[in-house]
Protein backbone atom coordinates (compact mmCIF):
# COMPACT_ATOMS: atom_id res chain seq x y z
CA UNK A 1 0.00 0.00 0.00
CA UNK A 2 1.41 3.46 -1.02
CA UNK A 3 2.20 5.60 2.27
CA UNK A 4 0.93 8.85 0.55
CA UNK A 5 -3.23 9.56 0.98
CA UNK A 6 -4.93 9.57 -2.36
CA UNK A 7 -6.48 12.34 -3.69
CA UNK A 8 -10.07 11.13 -2.57
CA UNK A 9 -8.94 11.16 1.21
CA UNK A 10 -6.93 14.65 0.78
CA UNK A 11 -10.48 16.17 -0.42
CA UNK A 12 -11.73 14.32 2.47
CA UNK A 13 -9.19 15.79 5.03
CA UNK A 14 -9.44 19.40 3.53
CA UNK A 15 -13.60 18.83 4.20
CA UNK A 16 -13.20 18.36 7.61
CA UNK A 17 -10.37 20.71 8.20
CA UNK A 18 -11.81 23.85 10.18
CA UNK A 19 -9.12 26.53 10.10
CA UNK A 20 -9.03 28.79 12.69
CA UNK A 21 -10.41 32.26 11.09
CA UNK A 22 -8.21 35.25 11.25
CA UNK A 23 -9.70 37.91 13.31
CA UNK A 24 -11.72 40.74 11.53
CA UNK A 25 -10.75 44.81 11.61
CA UNK A 26 -13.97 45.20 14.02
CA UNK A 27 -17.14 43.55 14.94
CA UNK A 28 -18.83 45.54 11.36
CA UNK A 29 -22.22 47.26 11.62
CA UNK A 30 -23.91 44.82 14.05
CA UNK A 31 -21.72 42.09 16.83
CA UNK A 32 -21.70 39.37 18.72
CA UNK A 33 -25.06 41.33 21.03
CA UNK A 34 -26.96 42.59 18.02
CA UNK A 35 -30.63 40.18 16.52
CA UNK A 36 -28.48 40.26 13.11
CA UNK A 37 -26.22 38.17 14.72
CA UNK A 38 -28.62 35.75 16.52
CA UNK A 39 -31.03 35.27 13.28
CA UNK A 40 -28.24 35.06 10.98
CA UNK A 41 -25.85 32.15 12.62
CA UNK A 42 -28.71 29.90 12.77
CA UNK A 43 -28.23 26.97 10.21
CA UNK A 44 -31.45 27.86 8.89
CA UNK A 45 -30.57 31.42 7.56
CA UNK A 46 -27.76 30.68 5.04
CA UNK A 47 -29.86 27.63 3.67
CA UNK A 48 -33.78 27.78 2.93
CA UNK A 49 -33.56 31.26 4.02
CA UNK A 50 -30.99 32.35 1.26
CA UNK A 51 -32.87 30.17 -1.34
CA UNK A 52 -36.28 31.66 -0.66
CA UNK A 53 -34.68 35.23 -1.51
CA UNK A 54 -32.81 34.00 -4.19
CA UNK A 55 -35.94 32.64 -6.01
CA UNK A 56 -38.59 35.13 -4.65
CA UNK A 57 -36.33 37.86 -6.29
CA UNK A 58 -36.71 36.05 -9.52
CA UNK A 59 -40.96 37.72 -9.71
CA UNK A 60 -39.09 40.73 -10.80
CA UNK A 61 -39.03 41.16 -14.25
CA UNK A 62 -36.07 43.45 -14.44
CA UNK A 63 -33.96 41.37 -12.12
CA UNK A 64 -35.21 38.26 -13.92
CA UNK A 65 -34.14 39.91 -17.08
CA UNK A 66 -30.31 40.47 -16.57
CA UNK A 67 -30.08 37.08 -14.54
CA UNK A 68 -31.61 35.30 -17.93
CA UNK A 69 -29.24 37.78 -20.48
CA UNK A 70 -26.39 36.40 -18.48
CA UNK A 71 -26.77 32.82 -18.06
CA UNK A 72 -24.84 32.81 -14.94
CA UNK A 73 -27.18 30.70 -13.02
CA UNK A 74 -27.45 28.19 -15.51
CA UNK A 75 -23.81 28.15 -16.51
CA UNK A 76 -22.02 28.23 -13.15
CA UNK A 77 -24.53 28.14 -10.12
CA UNK A 78 -22.39 26.86 -7.55
CA UNK A 79 -19.85 30.40 -8.46
CA UNK A 80 -22.77 32.68 -8.24
CA UNK A 81 -24.12 31.50 -4.92
CA UNK A 82 -21.33 31.18 -3.54
CA UNK A 83 -20.06 34.43 -4.28
CA UNK A 84 -23.56 36.02 -3.34
CA UNK A 85 -23.75 34.38 -0.18
CA UNK A 86 -20.08 35.60 0.69
CA UNK A 87 -21.58 39.04 0.21
CA UNK A 88 -24.27 38.32 2.60
CA UNK A 89 -21.89 36.88 5.39
CA UNK A 90 -20.13 39.84 5.24
CA UNK A 91 -22.80 42.70 5.62
CA UNK A 92 -23.90 40.52 8.72
CA UNK A 93 -20.46 39.50 10.29
CA UNK A 94 -17.64 40.93 8.80
CA UNK A 95 -15.52 43.85 9.82
CA UNK A 96 -16.63 47.19 8.55
CA UNK A 97 -13.91 48.13 5.93
CA UNK A 98 -14.03 44.97 4.30
CA UNK A 99 -17.74 44.91 3.82
CA UNK A 100 -17.66 48.59 3.21
CA UNK A 101 -14.97 47.56 0.18
CA UNK A 102 -17.00 44.51 -1.06
CA UNK A 103 -20.41 46.92 -1.37
CA UNK A 104 -18.25 49.08 -3.41
CA UNK A 105 -16.85 46.87 -6.02
CA UNK A 106 -20.53 45.04 -6.19
CA UNK A 107 -21.69 48.98 -7.51
CA UNK A 108 -19.15 48.33 -10.10
CA UNK A 109 -20.31 44.48 -10.85
CA UNK A 110 -23.98 45.96 -11.13
CA UNK A 111 -22.97 48.56 -13.07
CA UNK A 112 -22.67 45.66 -15.92
CA UNK A 113 -26.50 44.52 -14.87
CA UNK A 114 -28.32 46.66 -17.38
CA UNK A 115 -30.07 46.62 -20.58
CA UNK A 116 -34.22 46.06 -21.95
CA UNK A 117 -36.47 43.50 -20.62
CA UNK A 118 -37.82 41.65 -23.55
CA UNK A 119 -40.92 40.67 -21.78
CA UNK A 120 -41.64 44.52 -20.23
CA UNK A 121 -39.68 46.68 -22.78
CA UNK A 122 -38.78 48.62 -20.23
CA UNK A 123 -35.01 49.41 -19.23
CA UNK A 124 -33.56 47.52 -16.29
CA UNK A 125 -30.42 48.36 -14.17
CA UNK A 126 -29.29 46.41 -11.37
CA UNK A 127 -28.41 49.57 -9.62
CA UNK A 128 -31.55 51.04 -9.47
CA UNK A 129 -32.82 51.84 -5.99
CA UNK A 130 -35.87 50.32 -6.36
CA UNK A 131 -34.64 46.72 -7.46
CA UNK A 132 -31.52 47.28 -4.61
CA UNK A 133 -34.81 47.73 -2.07
CA UNK A 134 -36.58 44.66 -3.52
CA UNK A 135 -33.32 42.69 -2.56
CA UNK A 136 -32.41 43.52 0.57
CA UNK A 137 -35.80 43.70 1.60
CA UNK A 138 -36.57 40.46 -0.16
CA UNK A 139 -33.55 38.65 1.66
CA UNK A 140 -34.02 40.35 5.31
CA UNK A 141 -37.44 38.81 5.43
CA UNK A 142 -36.77 35.45 4.31
CA UNK A 143 -33.93 34.81 6.30
CA UNK A 144 -36.34 35.81 9.14
CA UNK A 145 -39.22 33.58 7.97
CA UNK A 146 -36.67 30.59 8.09
CA UNK A 147 -35.37 31.49 11.57
CA UNK A 148 -39.52 31.51 12.60
CA UNK A 149 -40.30 28.03 10.93
CA UNK A 150 -37.71 25.80 11.22
CA UNK A 151 -35.28 27.77 13.85
CA UNK A 152 -36.02 28.62 17.54
CA UNK A 153 -39.53 30.73 16.32
CA UNK A 154 -40.72 34.09 16.63
CA UNK A 155 -38.30 36.76 18.05
CA UNK A 156 -39.55 39.08 20.80
CA UNK A 157 -41.66 42.71 19.90
CA UNK A 158 -38.16 44.45 20.99
CA UNK A 159 -36.06 42.06 19.05
CA UNK A 160 -38.25 42.36 15.42
CA UNK A 161 -38.13 46.23 16.24
CA UNK A 162 -34.21 46.23 16.52
CA UNK A 163 -33.98 43.41 13.60
CA UNK A 164 -35.94 45.67 11.39
CA UNK A 165 -33.79 48.83 12.31
CA UNK A 166 -30.61 46.91 11.73
CA UNK A 167 -32.30 45.88 8.22
CA UNK A 168 -32.12 49.93 7.62
CA UNK A 169 -28.46 50.33 8.86
CA UNK A 170 -27.34 47.38 6.33
CA UNK A 171 -29.27 49.37 3.38
CA UNK A 172 -26.40 51.55 3.91
CA UNK A 173 -24.40 49.16 1.78
CA UNK A 174 -26.97 49.38 -1.13
CA UNK A 175 -28.13 52.61 -3.85
CA UNK A 176 -31.77 52.27 -1.91
CA UNK A 177 -32.25 55.48 0.71
CA UNK A 178 -32.07 53.55 4.20
CA UNK A 179 -35.17 55.74 5.24
CA UNK A 180 -37.49 53.92 2.60
CA UNK A 181 -36.94 50.54 4.64
CA UNK A 182 -40.04 49.79 6.49
CA UNK A 183 -39.48 49.43 10.43
CA UNK A 184 -42.18 46.84 11.00
CA UNK A 185 -43.58 43.87 10.21
CA UNK A 186 -46.96 45.14 9.03
CA UNK A 187 -44.35 47.66 7.45
CA UNK A 188 -42.44 44.98 5.42
CA UNK A 189 -46.36 42.96 4.48
CA UNK A 190 -47.53 46.40 3.43
CA UNK A 191 -44.36 46.78 0.69
CA UNK A 192 -44.69 43.19 -0.71
CA UNK A 193 -48.39 44.05 -1.17
CA UNK A 194 -47.36 47.32 -3.00
CA UNK A 195 -45.03 45.23 -5.06
CA UNK A 196 -47.62 42.72 -5.99
CA UNK A 197 -48.61 44.52 -9.37
CA UNK A 198 -45.30 45.27 -10.31
CA UNK A 199 -44.04 40.76 -9.83
CA UNK A 200 -44.35 38.92 -13.00
CA UNK A 201 -44.28 34.61 -12.81
CA UNK A 202 -43.05 34.89 -16.72
CA UNK A 203 -41.87 32.05 -18.39
CA UNK A 204 -38.04 33.08 -17.86
CA UNK A 205 -39.01 33.75 -14.07
CA UNK A 206 -40.80 30.30 -13.52
CA UNK A 207 -37.48 28.67 -15.57
CA UNK A 208 -35.18 30.54 -12.93
CA UNK A 209 -36.90 30.14 -10.19
CA UNK A 210 -37.87 25.99 -10.25
CA UNK A 211 -33.80 26.03 -11.33
CA UNK A 212 -32.94 27.89 -8.10
CA UNK A 213 -35.32 25.70 -5.87
CA UNK A 214 -33.14 22.60 -6.78
CA UNK A 215 -30.35 23.02 -4.45
CA UNK A 216 -28.13 20.14 -5.16
CA UNK A 217 -27.13 22.21 -8.70
CA UNK A 218 -25.22 24.70 -5.40
CA UNK A 219 -23.46 21.46 -4.71
CA UNK A 220 -19.97 20.31 -5.99
CA UNK A 221 -19.95 17.00 -7.58
CA UNK A 222 -20.92 14.06 -4.94
CA UNK A 223 -19.56 10.80 -4.56
CA UNK A 224 -21.80 8.54 -6.47
CA UNK A 225 -22.95 6.32 -2.95
CA UNK A 226 -24.02 9.99 -1.78
CA UNK A 227 -26.34 11.00 -4.65
CA UNK A 228 -29.48 9.37 -3.40
CA UNK A 229 -29.13 10.51 0.49
CA UNK A 230 -28.35 14.63 -1.59
CA UNK A 231 -31.55 14.01 -3.69
CA UNK A 232 -33.53 13.67 -0.94
CA UNK A 233 -31.91 16.17 1.32
CA UNK A 234 -32.24 18.67 -1.41
CA UNK A 235 -35.48 17.59 -1.44
CA UNK A 236 -36.87 18.70 1.72
CA UNK A 237 -35.13 21.98 1.21
CA UNK A 238 -36.64 22.86 -1.65
CA UNK A 239 -40.65 21.83 -0.07
CA UNK A 240 -39.44 23.71 3.01
CA UNK A 241 -38.59 27.08 0.96
CA UNK A 242 -41.59 26.38 -1.01
CA UNK A 243 -43.76 26.19 2.57
CA UNK A 244 -42.45 29.91 3.37
CA UNK A 245 -43.79 31.40 0.38
CA UNK A 246 -47.37 32.93 0.05
CA UNK A 247 -49.43 30.88 -1.88
CA UNK A 248 -50.20 33.91 -3.91
CA UNK A 249 -46.74 34.23 -5.26
CA UNK A 250 -46.39 29.91 -5.96
CA UNK A 251 -49.27 30.43 -7.67
CA UNK A 252 -48.35 33.26 -9.93
CA UNK A 253 -45.23 31.25 -10.47
CA UNK A 254 -46.46 28.05 -11.14
CA UNK A 255 -44.96 26.59 -8.21
CA UNK A 256 -47.01 23.47 -5.60
CA UNK A 257 -49.14 24.74 -3.32
CA UNK A 258 -49.93 21.72 -1.13
CA UNK A 259 -50.68 22.63 2.43
CA UNK A 260 -50.05 19.23 3.23
CA UNK A 261 -46.70 18.57 2.27
CA UNK A 262 -45.91 22.03 3.85
CA UNK A 263 -47.25 21.18 6.60
CA UNK A 264 -45.34 17.67 6.45
CA UNK A 265 -41.78 19.06 6.57
CA UNK A 266 -41.91 21.65 9.41
CA UNK A 267 -41.23 18.75 11.64
CA UNK A 268 -38.16 16.84 10.49
CA UNK A 269 -36.62 19.89 9.49
CA UNK A 270 -36.89 21.68 12.87
CA UNK A 271 -35.32 18.79 14.12
CA UNK A 272 -32.65 18.59 11.77
CA UNK A 273 -31.60 22.38 12.14
CA UNK A 274 -31.97 22.25 15.78
CA UNK A 275 -29.35 18.97 15.93
CA UNK A 276 -26.89 20.98 13.56
CA UNK A 277 -26.94 24.34 15.24
CA UNK A 278 -25.81 22.07 18.28
CA UNK A 279 -22.92 21.60 16.07
CA UNK A 280 -20.44 23.77 15.19
CA UNK A 281 -18.14 21.69 13.48
CA UNK A 282 -21.09 20.62 11.75
CA UNK A 283 -22.48 23.60 10.56
CA UNK A 284 -19.13 24.88 9.48
CA UNK A 285 -18.61 21.26 7.58
CA UNK A 286 -22.27 22.11 5.98
CA UNK A 287 -21.30 25.77 5.33
CA UNK A 288 -18.23 24.25 3.47
CA UNK A 289 -19.67 22.25 1.44
CA UNK A 290 -22.22 25.10 -0.04
CA UNK A 291 -20.18 27.99 -0.17
CA UNK A 292 -16.47 27.41 0.46
CA UNK A 293 -15.87 31.29 0.53
CA UNK A 294 -18.29 31.81 3.12
CA UNK A 295 -16.74 29.69 6.07
CA UNK A 296 -13.85 32.36 7.19
CA UNK A 297 -16.96 35.07 7.42
CA UNK A 298 -19.05 33.34 9.30
CA UNK A 299 -16.48 31.35 11.16
CA UNK A 300 -15.49 34.48 13.05
CA UNK A 301 -19.29 35.05 14.27
CA UNK A 302 -19.90 31.23 15.20
CA UNK A 303 -16.49 30.88 16.65
CA UNK A 304 -16.97 33.50 18.73
CA UNK A 305 -13.14 34.98 16.95
CA UNK A 306 -12.84 38.45 18.67
CA UNK A 307 -11.39 41.19 16.10
CA UNK A 308 -8.94 42.84 16.28
CA UNK A 309 -10.69 46.11 17.48
CA UNK A 310 -13.57 44.80 19.56
CA UNK A 311 -16.27 48.10 18.21
CA UNK A 312 -19.23 48.35 15.82
CA UNK A 313 -19.73 50.86 12.95
CA UNK A 314 -21.70 52.16 10.67
CA UNK A 315 -21.49 51.71 6.91
CA UNK A 316 -21.86 55.47 6.31
CA UNK A 317 -18.53 55.47 8.73
CA UNK A 318 -16.95 53.03 7.21
CA UNK A 319 -17.59 54.65 3.89
CA UNK A 320 -15.80 58.36 4.54
CA UNK A 321 -12.91 56.31 6.79
CA UNK A 322 -12.03 54.78 3.24
CA UNK A 323 -13.19 57.83 1.21
CA UNK A 324 -15.86 55.89 -0.45
CA UNK A 325 -19.33 58.09 -1.97
CA UNK A 326 -22.14 56.13 -0.97
CA UNK A 327 -23.56 53.56 -3.13
CA UNK A 328 -25.78 55.55 -4.73
CA UNK A 329 -23.60 58.02 -5.90
CA UNK A 330 -20.84 55.88 -6.24
CA UNK A 331 -18.85 55.12 -9.63
CA UNK A 332 -20.82 57.58 -11.75
CA UNK A 333 -18.71 57.76 -14.59
CA UNK A 334 -18.29 53.67 -14.92
CA UNK A 335 -22.76 53.50 -14.96
CA UNK A 336 -22.31 56.35 -17.36
CA UNK A 337 -20.25 54.39 -19.56
CA UNK A 338 -21.74 51.17 -19.45
CA UNK A 339 -24.96 53.22 -19.93
CA UNK A 340 -23.58 54.52 -23.27
CA UNK A 341 -22.39 51.14 -24.17
CA UNK A 342 -25.56 49.26 -23.86
CA UNK A 343 -28.15 51.78 -25.03
CA UNK A 344 -25.42 53.65 -27.46
CA UNK A 345 -23.65 51.63 -28.91
CA UNK A 346 -25.65 48.38 -28.50
CA UNK A 347 -22.48 46.50 -27.43
CA UNK A 348 -22.23 44.74 -24.35
CA UNK A 349 -21.22 45.80 -20.99
CA UNK A 350 -17.19 46.23 -19.88
CA UNK A 351 -15.95 43.25 -17.09
CA UNK A 352 -14.05 45.80 -15.44
CA UNK A 353 -16.07 45.69 -11.86
CA UNK A 354 -15.94 41.89 -12.05
CA UNK A 355 -12.74 41.37 -12.54
CA UNK A 356 -11.80 43.90 -9.43
CA UNK A 357 -14.43 41.69 -7.61
CA UNK A 358 -12.77 38.61 -7.59
CA UNK A 359 -10.42 39.25 -4.75
CA UNK A 360 -13.00 40.08 -2.58
CA UNK A 361 -16.11 38.14 -3.58
CA UNK A 362 -14.68 35.12 -5.05
CA UNK A 363 -12.96 33.64 -8.17
CA UNK A 364 -15.54 33.33 -10.94
CA UNK A 365 -15.10 29.98 -12.41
Amino acid sequence: MSEFPTPRRNKLREWLTIPTPAPAGDYGFFGPGSVTWKVWSYPTSLSIGFQRAVVIEELDPGLVAAVDKTHDIYKRPRTRYDRTLRYFAMVAFDGGAATAKAADVLVKVHSKAIGEDPVTGRHYDANDPASQLWIHLTAWHSILIAYERYGPGKLTAAEEEQYWAECAVAAELQTCDPADVPRTRAGIQEYFEQMRPQLLGSDIARQAMNHLLRAEVMLPPMPAVLRPATLVITAFIRRGTLATMPRWMREMSGLPTSRTLDAAVRLPLRVSYALIARNLRLQLMLLKLLSPSTVEVAARALMGTAPVDPVTTTPRQAQALLGFDSPRQAHRDLRARQHARVFGEGIAPSDEGLVESQPILGAVR
